[in-house]
Order: C-alpha cells, then structure tokens, then sequence
C-alpha cells in the first residue's frame, strides 16, 4: 500500500518507461500535459536541439507563434481588446492534427492581409501628412512672399557688406515702370531662387546655425510655427514642425540649401510665387486630402474589422500553439523504436497518480480505436526521485518560503509544516498590535474575497507579491492581533476590559515619585496588566520580560526543529544519525540553554521580595558557568553549584561523540562489507532503462506483468540505475563531521543570541507606534479650543494613518517578515535541513500557462 500524499514528507515517486504507439504519441502527451503529474526525462541528452525528430513541426509552430504575436502586437496598436484567455481555460480541448494545420494556414493568410493593410494605411497616412505639411507650406509661403516684395529695400541696405552679399543686385532692377503690379518684381526676374519646406521645431536652430555657416550669410530665411502637432506615421507619434522659406540667388547655394534640408529631416515642398497659382495649388491639395482621407478611413476600418475578428479569437490560438510546441518540445524528449514503430519514453511521476495516468492513457487509446495498448513500465530503481510536496493554496505561500532556501530531500520531513504556524508567530511576537495586525488581516481577507477578480487582473510585481502571500499575510495578521492583545496594545494605548492588578496611593503629591502595589487575590487575567504602559518603569519592564521571552522561544523553535532530525534519521533507518548527531546534539544543547529556560522560569515563579534578596542575574551565571565551574556568586536556588558542573560535563561529553561516532562506525560498516565480498555504492554499473537488445517481451523477461485488458498495460522491472557516488574516503567523511560539530556547537549560542531580534523588534515597533501617536493625532486632543481641536484631529488623523500604513504595517511589517524568515532559514532549518532534493517539474499545460500567460 502506498502511504497517502500529505504536507509532511514529499510524495511517494514512481519511475515509469511509458510504451506508446507512434500514431497516438501526440494525443498521449497532451493528455498527459492536461493531468500535470508527469516528469519527463531526456532520453537524448547527446542530441542537439537542430537534429531531434520533432524539429521541423516546431519550427513551422514557431512560425504560427511569431504570427500570433504579430497580430497582438497590432491589436494593441489599434486600441482593440483581446478577449481574456481565462474564457477559454476550461472550453479548449485538445486539437486535433488537421485543425493545427488549418490554423497555421488560416494564420498564414491572415498576416498576409493584415500586412497588406497595414501597408496600404502606412502609405496613405505618409501621404495625407505629407499634403497636411504641403497645405500648411502654401498657407505660410504667402506671408513669406509678400514680406519678402516689401522688405527688399531695407534687406539690400542691410545686406551691403561683405558677409552678406544677397540681393545686393536688387537694386538694378528696382521697379521704375507703371505698368509693374505694385510695383514688384517676380523673384526669377531678380535670379532669386527659394527652397520651401517643413523641418522638426526642435532642429530649427542647428538648421539656421549650419546654413549660417555654410553658406556665410547668402541667404534670406522666414520661418512660423504650425499650431497643430503633426502625427508621425512611422512611430505615430506627436511632432511640433516648423515652415521655412529660404530665399538664395544661385543653383549651387540651393542645391546646398537641399542637401542641408534633407539631412535634418526636413521635407521640401513645391511652391508658386504667383498667388493665383498658388491657390489653385491650395484647392487641389486640398480636394486630395479630402480623397485620401475617405480611402484612410476606409482602409483603417477594413483593418480594425479584420483585428476585432482576430482579436475575439487570438487567446485561444495562442494558447493552442504554446501547447502544442511543448507537446512537440515533450515528444523529442523520447527515445523513437524504428522496427516497432514505437515512442518510448521515462518520466517521474507519483505513485498515487499512476491510477490517474494509467485512466488517461486509456482513454486516448479508446478515442483512438488503437488494439495495441499503451504499456507503463513501473522502474523500481535506487535513483534519487524528484521532490513533490503537495500544497493547496493556503499552503503554497508557506513552501514557496521553504523552496526560496533550498528544496526538502526527498522523503525528508518538509518544513514547511511548522513554517505554517511558526513564522506568521514568530513574526507576530516582533509586530504586536491588536491595531496594526487588523490592519493586515483587514488587507489580507480582501484580497482572498476578491482573489478570482485578482487572479484574472494584471497586477504589478509588489501588488502581486502580496497577493501571492496573502494567506501568509492573512495569518501574520491574526498572530499580530493575539500577540497585540497579550502584550495589551492597540496604536500604542491599551485595554481597560479588566481591571488593573495594581492599586495606587489615594494621597498622591504632585512631583513625587509613587510606587502601586499589588491588589489582594487578584490578578490580571490575561497578558500584560494596563497599568504598566502609563509606568515610569515601563521601559525597563517590558525589556526584561521580552529579552527572556525570547530565549524562550528561540529554545522552543530550534528544540522541535532538532527532534525533526530524529525523525529523519529513523524514517531513514540510520541509527548512525541518532547516535552520532543527534543524541549528543540534543543532550549539548539541553544541558546549557535548557538548563537557562529552567532558569528563567524558576526566576519568575520566585518571590524575591518576600524573600529580601535581589534575584541573581542570568547572564552572568551562565557566563561563569564556564568560566569557574562550580562557583556561584549569587544562588538561585540550593545545590546550584553541583548541576552546573554535572551539566558542564554531559555537554563537554558529547563534543567527542559527535567527532568520532559516526566516522568510525561508517569505516567500521564498510571495511565489513568489504570482507563480505560486498562492492561499494560507486562500483555499481549503471544500467539504462533502455538496455534492452530483443524485442519488447524479450526485453522485459524478468518483469512481472499486469494487464487489465482494456488497452493499458502495467509492468513491474527492477533496474539497477544507481547514482554517481563517490568511493568510500575516510578523511573526507571525519573532515566534514569535524566542519559539523564546530558548527553545531557554535551555532548553539549565536542562534539563540540571534532569537534576541524578537525582543528587539518588538521593542522597536512599540516605541515608533508611541512616538508617531505622541507627534500626530495624540496632541490635536490637547488643543483647548474645541474649533481648533477638531480641525487638528481629522487633520493629524489622516497624517496619522497614512504614516501607519506606510510606516509601521508596510516598512516595519516588511522587516519583521524579513527577520522572522531568517529565524527560520538559518536558526530552525539548519537544525534538521538536508535541502539538496531536485524540484518536481512535471509537463503542466496550467504551469505553462501561468508562467508565460498570453494576456
């Protein structure tokens, strides 16, 4: 019988040989890919990924990917939603191999069209900008021209140096005849030439510069802004673009002005200095705007029409595709028999599923009409199996935080059982407020009410961080508010619910220092009493009994996760472990800092004061415990001297049992094996599940077989595929156990010196939320003037809040989640820990999907 799959061991893992038939290989893999409890292993690992069997069905899937993807990238262009693959995550099937093919067809036309569209709109935009630039040109060019007649005269006296030159001829054909129209000249009558054009606002000034420069001032320049940004067609972006007219006498010089022109992507139109023309140039572009338009608008609704009808569909075909590529990805993966035309493939798998799987295989072979059954071939082997833990989505938050150390062993106690409990507590202890952990519960529970809506939504990497943790947020919250109520503190005040233990003096003197006393039969029922929070010696109080509440727990965390240890070492039948590592660890650890948790609270159930004497300090006591053995300076109780020394010896004991034991009897073990005739675990031949040189029952002579007739068969082979060990070396092995009991003894201190962080947090957290109290919300309620204090509460309330959130839920939550997962990683699991498992990546169509969605 196979033990049921829970959270406290990795499940139990099979390896299966898998004999399928060529024509079904594919269906089988995708079946298999919709169960998700399949691994399977390389059968071709010398094979490059140019020479598998599949390679050219992923190429041309490969093809319909970059498609698809083009036409996501185009419907997001256009503003057009994609219906959300969650629509579709319980409707698609698997697709047969023909709609495949007429997918990868349909898309191949598609892009076609889509492409030729968008070719066509690109064109017709360039075109339409193009006419908007060229109006915008004919519009200005008037001014130009018109300033340019008028200011002729005053641009020939100022142009009669040297340095520019420029219509100084002007004046040889300055207008003395009647019949001339206002008494202008045409430009060409005065061998003048013009460029006109449109340039980007922000190269204007480069482009005065270099034409400055270049041509040394024999040249007229107008320029005017256009109002309207104009759309890029290539980036469809929003570019500011300036008008410029640029009057020069000479073919060379305007050829120049050109090429300049060009060069700072500036578009050059045709103009006509004769305004009669030049409206009739501006009627025709615009009565071709009008058409360009009507054919942009056509165009751009044919294309949106062909991406909607695309877009509703899209999801769905990207996720075929992304299957369908790891089916093929999967399938080159498997060993190919030529004469029996059959796929033969190995995979990890647990053995509570191959019920599931053996139920798969055999409706793909009923679908199919197949007479020849699909063969599981159960691999009973010495290799190490991958490490599955099954979780659930409460748990799953709880494993990631173990896995992010390192992955349990395979069949080693997990410890993410008690992370579940211990760190939201451990985490508690160093944020308790009643106030600040309803808070996170308050956040956590919405987020798990909404998780459906959450789960389909796009979240950013913190907003998702948080959801993916909020069952762990959820019970840090409900520990903060035990832990809140037990140290009495809600946003740094108190309970009143019971009465106080302590009583007062009636005749209290203002400045004079008061001391309570204690109520008669009677104390506080539960946690701390209020009264210590309004004390002088709160402080002082609260130290003291969190610094030792700490060592408490820090002693209670790490002696659970050494007992695991135990567990391990008899669920693996090595008593060598027992013996050699965790006895002696056990009875080291105990003798000093269990023997200081007896202490402590020994301390705490004495009454020093009816006794009149100062109780001893812990610290030092345990300091000279070592130091002197069997002096004591202050007694803690009768016969104190004697346990320290007994104790110091049992603890002094165990270093040599954890050096030598276990190397000793590993040598003792293998030289025995030795005289046996017995080969060491490195000379084992490696045997392949595939060795097999007959045919398939030939091959398989020594399984024992199980069949039910329905089309799937059930073997049972036991394969010698041992794992790469190393030989035997004792020098190795007593270095690494000498590596260990180094640790392990010094680690026994600095850990539970590290639980201190507890006390410290906690302290921290309660001083910053008195302080942001005192400084906010808490003086508004000073103010005398009940106007004023008003104002000031809901004002210093929203300041206070906002701070609390961001400061002591956010920030200070995030450090003692951070601290309480240290205590776990290294202070706990470093105690039991073996994390060297391989993970279990089993072919999952809904792992694929969540890893790479398509939305």
């Amino acid at each position: 019988m196979v033990p049921r799959d829970t959270f406290f061991r990795s499940a139990d893992m099979s390896l299966t040989q898998l004999y399928i038939a060529n024509e079904i290989g594919r269906e089988v893999v995708s079946a298999l890919g919709e169960v998700g409890q399949v691994q399977f292993r390389d059968l071709n690992p010398d094979t490059n990924a140019f020479q598998r069997t599949f390679t050219k069905e992923i190429r041309r899937l490969d093809n319909v990917e970059r498609q698809l993807r083009y036409f996501h990238q185009q419907t997001e262009k256009a503003a057009i939603p994609m219906r959300s693959s969650t629509d579709f995550s319980d409707t698609l099937a698997a697709p047969l191999a023909s709609e495949i093919d007429e997918l990868a067809d349909r898309s191949e036309s598609l892009e076609q069209r889509i492409i030729s569209l968008n070719d066509s709109y690109e064109t017709l935009k360039k075109r339409e900008v193009e006419l908007s630039e060229w109006r915008w040109v004919l519009r200005e060019a008037g001014g130009f021209f018109d300033r340019a007649h008028t200011q002729t005269e005053d641009i020939r006296q100022s142009l009669d140096n040297d340095e520019a030159p420029l219509l100084r001829d002007i004046e040889h054909h300055a207008p003395h005849q009647n019949g001339d129209t206002q008494g202008q000249q045409s430009f060409s009558e005065m061998n003048i030439g013009f460029v006109a054009g449109v340039i980007p606002r922000d190269r204007i000034g480069a482009f005065e510069r270099i034409l400055w420069r270049t041509l040394r001032g024999n040249l007229y320049m107008n320029q005017s802004e256009i109002p309207e940004p104009i759309i890029d067609p290539m980036t469809n972006e929003e570019v500011h673009k300036n008008v410029f007219v640029i009057f020069a006498h000479g073919k060379n010089i305007l050829a120049k002005i050109r090429k300049i022109s060009e060069s700072l992507n500036a578009s050059l139109y045709g103009v006509d200095e004769n305004s009669e023309l030049r409206r009739d140039q501006i009627h025709e572009v615009n009565t071709r705007l009008g058409d360009v338009g009507n054919v942009l608008r056509n165009t751009k609704n044919t294309l949106d029409a062909e991406l909607s009808q695309i877009a509703r569909s899209l999801a769905a075909w990207m996720i075929i595709v992304k299957k369908e590529k790891a089916v093929y990805d999967t399938l080159n993966k498997f060993s190919y028999d030529q004469a029996r035309k059959t796929l033969i493939a190995e995979a990890w798998c647990p053995t509570n599923s191959l019920a599931l799987i053996k139920s798969t295989l055999q409706d793909v072979n009923d679908r199919a009409g197949l007479t020849v059954p699909t063969i599981v071939n159960q691999i009973r082997t010495n290799k190490t199996p991958p490490t599955f833990v099954r979780t659930n989505k409460f748990t799953e938050g709880f494993q990631t935080i173990v896995n992010a150390y390192g992955i349990p062993k395979y069949s080693e106690v997990n410890p993410g059982l008690y992370t579940v409990v211990t760190f939201p507590f451990l985490f508690a202890v160093m944020f308790g407020d009643c106030g600040h952990g309803a808070l996170m519960t308050l956040a956590a529970s919405a987020m798990i009410f909404w998780e459906k809506k959450l789960a389909r939504t796009k979240l950013d990497e913190l907003t998702y961080m948080a959801f993916y943790g909020r069952y762990i947020m959820l019970m840090m919250g409900l520990f903060s508010i035990y832990t809140g109520f037990i140290y009495n503190d809600i946003f740094s005040k108190s309970f009143t619910f019971f009465p106080s233990q302590w009583e007062w003096p009636e005749d209290i003197k203002p400045g004079k220092m008061v001391e309570a006393t204690l109520r008669e039969g009677y104390r506080f029922p539960i946690g701390l009493d209020w009264n210590w929070h309004e004390a002088d010696n709160s402080l002082l109080f609260s130290n003291s009994m969190k610094m030792k509440m700490s060592v408490l727990l820090g002693w209670c965390h790490m002696t659970y996760a050494l007992c695991l240890q135990y567990v391990n070492g008899r669920y693996f039948r090595s008593k060598v472990d027992i013996w050699g590592n965790f006895v002696p660890g056990l009875l080291f650890f105990q003798s000093i800092f269990g023997y200081l948790v007896l202490t402590i609270l020994y301390k705490w159930t004495v009454n020093w004061q009816e006794k009149g004497v100062n109780p001893p300090g812990l610290l030092n006591m345990l300091i000279f415990m070592f130091l002197s053995p069997g002096t004591v300076d202050e007694q803690l109780y009768p016969g104190q001297s004697m346990v320290q020394v007994l104790l110091l010896l049992v603890a002094v004991a165990q270093v040599p049992v954890m050096l030598f034991l276990k190397p000793l009897w590993l040598r003792y073990e293998h030289n025995r094996a030795r005289a046996l005739g017995y080969r060491g675990l490195g000379e084992n031949s490696r045997v392949s599940a595939l060795d097999a040189d007959g045919d398939l029952d030939g091959g398989l002579g020594r399984d024992s077989v199980a069949s039910d007739g329905e089309g799937v068969a059930m073997l049972s082979q036991d394969i010698d595929e041992s794992e790469e060990h190393e030989e035997f070396d004792f020098g190795d092995i007593m270095i690494h156990q000498v590596i260990h009991t180094i640790e392990f003894c010094l680690n026994c201190i600095s850990h539970t010196a590290s639980y201190l962080r507890l006390w410290a947090l906690s302290l921290a957290h309660q001083q910053l939320s008195i302080v942001l109290w005192t400084m906010t919300i808490g003086g508004a309620f000073d103010q005398e003037n009940p106007v004023t204090r008003v104002i000031m509460i809901v004002v210093s309330f929203y300041l206070w809040f906002v701070l609390t959130i961001c400061i002591l839920c956010v920030m200070e939550g995030t450090s003692a989640m951070l601290h309480s997962l240290r205590l776990h990683w290294v202070e706990a699991m470093s105690k039991h820990f073996v994390g060297e498992g391989i993970p279990f990546l089993p072919f999952s169509f809904k792992t694929l999907l969540e890893e790479d969605p398509v939305d």
